[in-house]
C-alpha cells in the first residue's frame, strides 16, 4: 500500500526537477512548444514541460571575439595581414535562435569578409593612419548586416597591420626622405628670413653712418679676439669716403681740362 503512493510521488518529484528552470539576469530562454516558437522567458524561475516544450538559452552579455588574421590587398597593391577584435551582444534572443544557425559563427564569418572588403578599398597609408575611421566603417557594415539576427555590434578595433620586411624597409626609406625634405625646407626658410633681416639692417646702416661705423668697430673687435696671424689696420670710414670722392672727382676734372 505504501509503495503504491510512493511511486507516483517519486515520479512527480522527478518531473518537477526536470521541468524547473532557473536563469540568471544575463540569460534568456527561447521556448518552443511542439516545435513552434512560444515565448522568451527569464530571468528567474519557470517551468518547462519535458517532451512538449524545448528551450534554447541565449547569453545577453557582450561577447569579445578575435577576428582571425586576414590577407588583405590594399588599393595600392600592397599585401598585408590584418586582424581585429569584435565586440557584440544579442539584443533579440528570438531572432538570434530562429533567423540564423549558430549566430556566433555567422557573426565571425561576417566580420572576416567585411574586414577584407573594407580594407581592400583603402591605401596602406590610410590603414596605418586612419584606423578610427576604418573601425567605424567596419562596425557600421557588420551592425547593419547582423541586425536581422538580433545582434548589436558595439565596437570593432583593428589590432595589427603586419607588413613583410621589404615593405618595412621601403617605408623606413620613405620616412627618412620625408624628414630630409622637411629639414631642407626649414633650412631654406631660415635662410630667407635671415636674408630679409640682413637687408633691413643694411638699409638702416646706409641711412646712418654712425651705425655703420659701430658695426665696423664691432667687426674689428671680433677679429682681434681670434687667434690669427693676419694684421688688420683699421681705417676710418670717413677717410675711405674721401678717397672715393676724390676718385670719382678725378675723371670729371680730367675731362673738363681736355675740353
Amino acid at each position: 500500500m505504501m509503495i503504491s503512493y510512493l511511486v507516483p510521488l517519486v515520479l512527480l518529484v522527478l518531473f518537477l526537477a526536470a521541468s524547473i528552470r532557473i536563469l540568471p539576469e544575463y540569460k534568456r530562454g527561447v521556448v518552443f512548444f511542439l516545435g513552434r516558437f512560444q515565448a522568451v522567458k527569464g530571468p528567474g524561475l519557470f517551468i518547462i514541460i519535458p517532451g512538449i516544450q524545448k528551450m534554447d538559452v541565449v547569453d545577453l552579455r557582450v561577447i569579445t571575439m578575435d577576428v582571425p588574421e586576414q590577407d588583405v590587398i590594399s588599393q595600392d597593391n600592397v599585401t598585408v595581414k590584418v586582424n581585429a577584435v569584435l565586440y557584440f551582444r544579442v539584443v533579440d534572443p528570438e531572432k538570434a535562435i530562429i533567423q540564423v544557425e549558430h549566430f556566433v559563427t555567422a557573426t565571425s564569418q561576417l566580420a572576416q569578409t567585411t574586414l577584407r572588403s573594407v580594407l581592400g578599398k583603402h591605401d596602406l597609408d590610410e590603414m596605418l593612419s586612419e584606423r578610427d575611421k576604418l573601425n567605424d566603417d567596419i562596425q557600421e557594415i557588420i551592425d547593419a548586416s547582423a541586425e536581422g539576427w538580433g545582434i548589436k555590434v558595439a565596437n570593432v578595433e583593428i589590432k595589427h597591420v603586419d607588413l613583410d620586411e621589404s615593405m618595412i624597409r621601403a617605408i623606413a626609406r620613405q620616412a627618412e626622405a620625408e624628414r630630409e625634405r622637411r629639414a631642407k625646407v626649414i633650412h631654406a626658410e631660415g635662410e630667407l628670413q635671415a636674408s630679409k633681416k640682413l637687408v633691413e639692417a643694411a638699409n638702416i646702416m646706409s641711412e646712418n653712418s654712425a651705425a655703420l661705423q659701430l658695426r665696423y668697430l664691432q667687426t674689428m673687435s671680433d677679429m682681434s679676439n681670434k687667434n690669427a696671424s693676419t694684421i688688420v689696420v683699421p681705417l676710418p670710414i670717413d677717410l675711405m669716403e674721401a678717397f672715393r670722392h676724390m676718385a670719382n672727382k678725378g675723371p670729371r676734372d680730367k675731362g673738363a681740362a681736355q675740353e
